[in-house]
């Protein structure tokens, strides 16, 4: 249908330009009145059929045929007259040379008639059909929704372009807001802009704005997440188009409506790029064999999509969730259809099956993401964290040593710093066991520890976005409680970039910015949605877990940090642990896990892990906040 449309449209163009073209040379011929042969008939039709034919091949190379010229903008006015004027001037050049019966000035005048005509049709028929659309908005106003959009460049004219073609849109656009001073005032495919960013509020409030779209793709994440501020400061639901139409045109923009998306709590995060060191990577996994556990979760699931990219030998997906490990299956073999994927469904904690994956891959690398992760039912059941976190990692930490694998990396997590929590403590004492077999072995063990990645399995967010979706309320230990966030992308890309600098011992720490105040994450959360907080979604404060943290650390008093060649990377001083001592501490761990006893568990875990506190009243005054771009080594 739609390339029969664009047919219709190219012939009319061509049969209405020929006939402007016809006019204008007998325009041309009365002008001049007798300088011009009329009765030299030969002459007059080899000329008009010669320059309406050059005129269709220009235009065809121009693509100007192919122009939609109801919302053609000034770029697409201007490329028709230079058209013109260059088809006037080497026409005039060819017949220059030609014999005296061909008169260049009736060409001259000819091409200033014709350009008029054909630049005048167009122009005409975009204000026809826009008097059209303009009174049948009217009539159908009350049935759509008041849209302003931000951005005033090629996105915002693909926009509005693709809501004028599409009848049966649900928008009608008030205007734009650019911070643009040049702008202001100016239309862009019949869309006037109306002010500044600042003015947002005061423009939604007297148009009655429902929607606003940020339709600047390549903006810098402080400007965006400033935009997006002021338009939560509004009753409207705001949406966003993503990065990955930042090149976007006429013809990329087709359907552009449909690749709109709400603001998600990522775009708040304002964090600069990650910039990873691809040589040294591919060297460590390009032609490898690779093992992940814990693959089908939220970190293991991307570890497994980027370690794609960089195209190992082998990838080997663990994971004891079968609908996860299924699911980044179906998604790898798809995206890497010549991938070598084996997707193995098994428990860290079988020690047997463990064995029998090394010695039958004999990978190169390892990154152990498998791990119970949830604080509150880890302290419902503290022998499963123990059984899985630690003995899980100790059962893969001995087969890496068995097999020589070159390397090891232990993801952590912040919450193994000064824990409160058995999970934490759980998550430290695996990064002791790393460094212990260290002392012995020829494998690189290694430790990545970082704070709360946003949207993972688990994670905060989207228990917020549950309770929003049921109406509310959204529940909050505490008023001030916070934590460090970063995107799960960025996590393991640093996670990656880190394994490439593993020298043998180290915990490296990633860079997570400034710690983010939970209620106001649930105060973005709810204005994201469309609600008012504590309005249409009440917050409810509850009070802090069973071994939560009103404030979460990445580096212990006695590790000191230095830098990496990665700015957002450091890596603590390493502290090597006996690994007779280890071996003592796991079995006395081991029997208070059996007893499933859980003082036992929390004194025996305390004896085994120093810093850890069983008690949230006690460690209140101890912690601190690290923000790691401050620290100077």
């Amino acid at each position: 249908m739609e390339k029969k449309f664009k047919s219709s449209q190219k012939t009319l163009f061509v049969i209405t330009d020929i006939f402007f073209i016809i006019v204008s040379y007998l325009a041309a011929i009365l002008f001049l009145d007798e300088s011009y042969p009329i009765d030299d008939t030969y002459y007059f039709v080899v000329t008009i059929a010669f320059c309406c034919a050059f005129h269709n091949v220009s235009f065809e190379c121009f693509e100007l045929y192919n122009t939609i010229w109801v919302y053609a903008g000034l770029r697409d006015y201007f490329k028709l007259v230079r058209t013109m004027i260059i088809d006037v001037f080497v026409v005039m050049a060819i017949f220059f040379f030609l014999p005296n019966n061909y008169d260049v000035k009736m060409i001259l005048l000819a091409g200033i008639f014709s350009t008029v005509l054909i630049a005048g049709s167009r122009v005409a028929i975009r204000i026809i059909v826009n008097r059209i659309s303009d009174y049948y908005k009217k009539i159908g106003a009350s049935n759509k929704k008041n849209l302003l959009i931000v951005g005033a460049g090629n996105a915002a004219r693909v926009i509005i372009n693709d809501i004028i073609l599409n009848a049966n849109s649900p928008y009608n656009i008030v205007g734009l807001i650019d911070d643009d001073v040049d702008k202001i005032g100016c239309f862009v495919s019949g869309v006037q802009v109306l002010g500044n960013r600042n003015s947002i509020p005061k423009i939604v409030e007297l148009n009655r704005v429902e929607e606003i779209v940020i339709a600047i793709p390549s903006m810098e994440e402080t400007n965006r997440q400033e935009i997006v501020e002021i338009c939560n400061e509004t009753s409207c639901s705001v949406k966003i188009l993503p990065s990955i139409y930042r090149f976007v045109d006429a013809k990329s923009g087709k359907n552009i409506l449909s690749k709109l998306r709400d603001i998600q709590i990522e775009d708040l995060l304002v964090r600069d790029p990650i910039v990873l060191d691809n040589a040294s990577l591919s060297d460590d996994i390009k032609g490898k064999t690779i093992l992940v556990t814990g693959g089908g979760g939220s970190i293991g699931s991307e570890l497994c999509r980027q370690i794609a990219d960089f195209e190992p030998e082998k990838l080997v997906i663990v994971d004891i969730y079968e609908n996860n490990a299924y699911d980044i299956q179906n998604e790898l073999v798809s995206d890497h259809p010549d991938l070598d994927i084996d997707v193995i469904i098994a428990s860290v904690r079988d020690k047997s099956r463990m064995e029998y994956l090394f010695e039958k891959y004999k990978p190169y690398a390892v990154f152990h993401a498998a791990a119970h992760k949830h604080v509150p039912l880890m302290e419902a059941s503290p022998s499963e964290a123990i059984k899985n976190n630690i003995f899980g990692t100790y059962n893969l930490v001995k087969c890496a040593d068995k097999y020589n694998v070159d390397r090891f990396v232990l993801v952590s997590t912040d919450k193994a710093v000064n824990p409160t929590n058995i999970m934490g403590a759980s998550k430290r004492m695996c990064e002791m066991i790393i460094q212990a077999m260290q002392t012995i072995s020829k494998t690189k063990f290694v430790a990545v520890r970082f704070g709360n990645v946003l949207g993972s399995n688990g994670s905060v967010v989207p228990l917020f976005k549950k309770q929003i979706a049921a109406g509310g309320p959204i529940t909050l230990t505490h008023k001030d409680i916070t934590r460090f966030f970063m995107t799960i992308p960025e996590a393991v890309s640093l996670i990656l970039q880190s394994y490439s600098y593993a020298e043998g011992g180290e915990i490296f720490i990633l860079d997570m910015g400034k710690p983010v105040r939970i209620y106001d994450l649930a105060v973005n959360l709810i204005r994201l949605s469309g609600f008012k907080p504590n309005d249409d979604i009440k917050i409810e404060i509850v009070g802090l877990r069973p071994g939560e943290k009103l404030y979460e650390e990445l580096l212990m008093d006695e590790e000191g940090i230095k830098k990496t060649a990665h700015s957002k990377i450091f890596v603590a001083r390493p502290t090597f642990n006996d690994i007779n001592t280890m071996k003592e501490k796991l079995d006395i761990l081991k029997k208070a896990a059996e007893s499933n006893d859980a003082e036992t568990i929390y004194t025996e875990m305390q004896a085994a892990v120093p810093t850890y506190v069983h008690n949230n009243e006690d460690v209140a005054c101890m912690k601190k906040s690290y923000n790691l771009a401050e620290l100077k080594v």
